[in-house]
Formats: C-alpha cells, sequence, structure tokens
C-alpha cells in the first residue's frame, strides 16, 4: 500500500442574494493511483453560472481521468456549453489538480487565481508553462486564443495545494480593502496559520471564513477553496458493541488490537469485554459530563480512547453531515472535550484510513421508547457514518461479528 495519501477537500459561498453557487467543484478517483480535481468558475452568478460550472468541471474531470488532453478538453466545452451573448464566451475559468500515484502533480489553470503551493509550511514557487489554445467559441465561428498554465512536479509529503475562484482575491472590495485581497496576503495569511495538521477541509474552511468576514457577511462574489494535500496514511480502527455470540469476543478483541494505529473503544458493555481482555482496569472515575448531552469517557491501558456508545456515536454523524456540507460545526468539534467531539478528530482530522469492528449483540437499554434515539438502528448509524467518511476520502473497512 502506498504510505501517502491524497486528502482533498472544499468549501464555498454564494453571492449574497443568491441560491446558487457559480462555482462547482469536482473531484474523481477512480483508483488509488489516480484523483483529479477540478474547480469552475462559471460565468457571472445564479443559474447560468452554476450550469455553466457544474458542466465544465463534469466534462473536464471525466476527459482528465482518461487521460485526455487538456486542448481535447477545451475543444469539448467550446462545442458543447451555450455562449454568452454579451462576453462571446462559451464556458467557465477553471483550475485542474491531477495527482498520480501520489508522486506526481500536474496542475492546470486557466483564468482563476494561480493555485498556492505550500511545501514545509512556506510558499513554493513552482515552475509554469504558458500554452496557447485555439477554439472556435466566439460569434461566427472566429477563433479565440485561450492562454493555459501548465505545471508538472514531483510532491513531498505534506505537500499543500490550494486552489480558489476570483471569489477570494476580490474579498473585501469596497469595504475593508480597496483592491481586495491580494494573492500575497492570501499566502501570508495561510503561512501564519499553517499547521501540518491540519486537514485540507480545514485548511479550505479557515480562508473561507477569512474571506466571508472580508465581506463582512455579504459576498460580493461566488468563493470556493478547495485544498488538495499530500499526506502519511494513519490508520485508526473503532470498536463498538459486543459480538453476537459470546464466544467471538476473543476473535473480536484479537483482530482489533492487532491492528496499526489508534484503538478507540465504544460502549461500557464492549469498554469492560476489552479491559478484560487486555488485562487492564477499567477506569471510569466520577462520572464528568463535559457536554450535557454526551456521557462522559473512561480509561484503559493501551487504548487511545474510551467512550460511550450510540449516543456519542450518533453525535459523530451528526457532525461528520456538516463536515462533508459547509463544515459550520468544525469549531464545535474541534474544541470539544467530550467523547463525541474526540472520536470525531480522530475520525476526520488524523485518520485515512478507518475499520470498523461491530458487534451485532443487541442491548437491552437501546429498547426504551423513551430515548430521544432508536438505538435499534445501530446499524444503520455506523452504515451511514462510514458512507459520510467514504465521502471525505477515507479508505473504509467495516467487519461485523
Amino acid at each position: 500500500m502506498n504510505e501517502l495519501y491524497t486528502d482533498m477537500g472544499f468549501v464555498n459561498i454564494n453571492k449574497y442574494g443568491e441560491e446558487l453557487c457559480g462555482d462547482h467543484v469536482e473531484i474523481a478517483s477512480p483508483e488509488d493511483r489516480l484523483t483529479v480535481m477540478v474547480l469552475a468558475d462559471g460565468l457571472g452568478s445564479g443559474v447560468k453560472a452554476n450550469i455553466l460550472s457544474t458542466l465544465t468541471a463534469k466534462i473536464i474531470a471525466t476527459m482528465m481521468i482518461n487521460s485526455l488532453a487538456v486542448e481535447d478538453c477545451v475543444e469539448t466545452i467550446a462545442a458543447t456549453l451555450p455562449i454568452c451573448k454579451i462576453r462571446q464566451i462559451a464556458y467557465s475559468t477553471f483550475t485542474i489538480i491531477r495527482v498520480t500515484d501520489t508522486q506526481e502533480a500536474e496542475i492546470i489553470q486557466y483564468d482563476n487565481p494561480y493555485v498556492i503551493l505550500l511545501r514545509d509550511g512556506k510558499n513554493f514557487e513552482y515552475p509554469k508553462t504558458a500554452e496557447i489554445i485555439e477554439d472556435g467559441s466566439a460569434s461566427g465561428g472566429s477563433v479565440r486564443r485561450k492562454t493555459i498554465y501548465k505545471t508538472r512536479l514531483k510532491i513531498h509529503e505534506d505537500d499543500t495545494f490550494i486552489a480558489m475562484s476570483d471569489g477570494a482575491v476580490h474579498a473585501g472590495v469596497g469595504r475593508s480593502l480597496n483592491l481586495g485581497w491580494q494573492q500575497e496576503q492570501i499566502i501570508s495569511f495561510m503561512e501564519g496559520l499553517y499547521n501540518r495538521e491540519y486537514t485540507a477541509k480545514t485548511l479550505s474552511s479557515i480562508l473561507l471564513d477569512k474571506c466571508n468576514d472580508l465581506y463582512g457577511g455579504e459576498p460580493g462574489d461566488d468563493t470556493t477553496v478547495c485544498t488538495v494535500k499530500i499526506r502519511r496514511r494513519r490508520p485508526v480502527n473503532l470498536l463498538i458493541g459486543p459480538p453476537l455470540s459470546p464466544a467471538e469476543v476473543p476473535k473480536m478483541m484479537s483482530l482489533f488490537f492487532s491492528k496499526e494505529g489508534k484503538h478507540i473503544v465504544c460502549g461500557g458493555t464492549t469498554s469492560a469485554l476489552a479491559a478484560e481482555f487486555l488485562g487492564k482496569p477499567l477506569e471510569t472515575g466520577i462520572p464528568r459530563y463535559v457536554d450535557p448531552e454526551i456521557p462522559p469517557t473512561a480509561k484503559i491501558g493501551g487504548v487511545d480512547l474510551v467512550t460511550e456508545g450510540v449516543v456519542s456515536i450518533h453525535k459523530v454523524l451528526e457532525y461528520a453531515r456538516d463536515y462533508v456540507g459547509d463544515n459550520g460545526s468544525y469549531a464545535q468539534w474541534n474544541c470539544g472535550r467530550d467523547g463525541a467531539s474526540e472520536i470525531a478528530r480522530f475520525l476526520f482530522e488524523e485518520a485515512t484510513d478507518i475499520n470498523f469492528y461491530v458487534g451485532r449483540a443487541i442491548n437491552p437499554a437501546h429498547q426504551n421508547p423513551d430515548l430521544p434515539i432508536s438505538f435499534s438502528i445501530k446499524m444503520r448509524l455506523i452504515d451511514e457514518l462510514a458512507a459520510c467518511l467514504k465521502e471525505m476520502g477515507k479508505r473504509i473497512k467495516v467487519s461485523h461479528f
């Protein structure tokens, strides 16, 4: 297995007053060795821009995954998308980042702000080669010339590529900044907050929040930030629920604790079984509710995190659903010290590969109809959480006992 992992995360905000975003990000990763990210910025804003950017991103991503040349992509877009009657332009601007074998990156840029590359937390000036591409998208079939900038380079662990639409560099125009947020200022901002533990999604969220602040909460343009980060693979293993048959306990525990990486044990009965298997005491101490809605954590020697089961996992699922969206709950789980927040940090921020060990025994306490959650659907909670984690780009394996 390749020791490196391509982590991708994006967030966007709509132009103030618009229901649809005129930017679109398409991520395609049909296999571990190849990942393509396309950020397209449609002309104008609203419905038309949304359609233009969505079609542009999807067409380019599909063609790039199939190793077609960028010239072919531009020709296809010009022949497919409608032409703007005013500007006589047929498609949106775009940025493409293609990572192969987590060893080489190809960057292709057309009229979007240049991609920022942070290497060892500092701006790295990468080479750009300008190429002229012709298309017949103008009125009367006349030829228009587009300047495309191409880059191909070997990548290092923790290399961080930050792509953005022009809404980022326009942030603050007419408000706090006369000329907008210049790219040099964005670079300085990202260098100043860089932390190698931050995920791609976290970095995108921090930068977009700053853009929104500069706009005074009323963005003058659709704004999108997409980050691609090369990380070392980190496995995390989560055990929840005792097995259906008590005879399966030794097998389940042996497989779980033999796995490389961090170990999380969820559930009271499960924790007791894990402590017995390890020959270590289960330390609960005096129960202390950091969050009144989330049961307190415990400790077992040799286990990285011990929490309550279904209530905590249900809260993690809420955070996961939000994370794959606008990541609005980031501050809550990132700073929280309750069990659900700690699980979220392990799974969202640290893990690249997650192994779930799920016991199928039914806890009678979960059948109480007065409880706020239907606990009989534990399996569905895990399935939904696994689906969200896959959407984050994690490699997931679920084993039932």
